[in-house]
């Protein structure tokens, strides 16, 4: 049931998001989680902030949040 409760706490932070519709993939190997607000995002530009959180926007607006080392956190 752990697996359940870190689930629902996840959930509660999604809900935070402006979007209404997200998808979300997660690269094993890599252990980086991806995490989009557009089914198919097209990206102008990113923005690395210093603690591993990848900011992809098109144009002014966010369409994903790649996160690094994402097990980690």
């Amino acid at each position: 049931m752990e697996i359940v409760y870190s689930v629902l706490q996840g959930i509660k932070n999604l809900l935070k998001f402006p979007r209404t519709q997200m998808w979300l993939d997660y690269d094993t190997e890599a252990d980086v989680l991806y995490l989009h607000f557009e089914k198919e995002p097209h990206t102008t530009h990113s923005d690395m902030r210093d603690d591993g959180i990848i900011l992809d926007y098109n144009e002014d607006r966010l369409v994903g949040i790649t996160t690094l080392e994402a097990s980690q956190r």
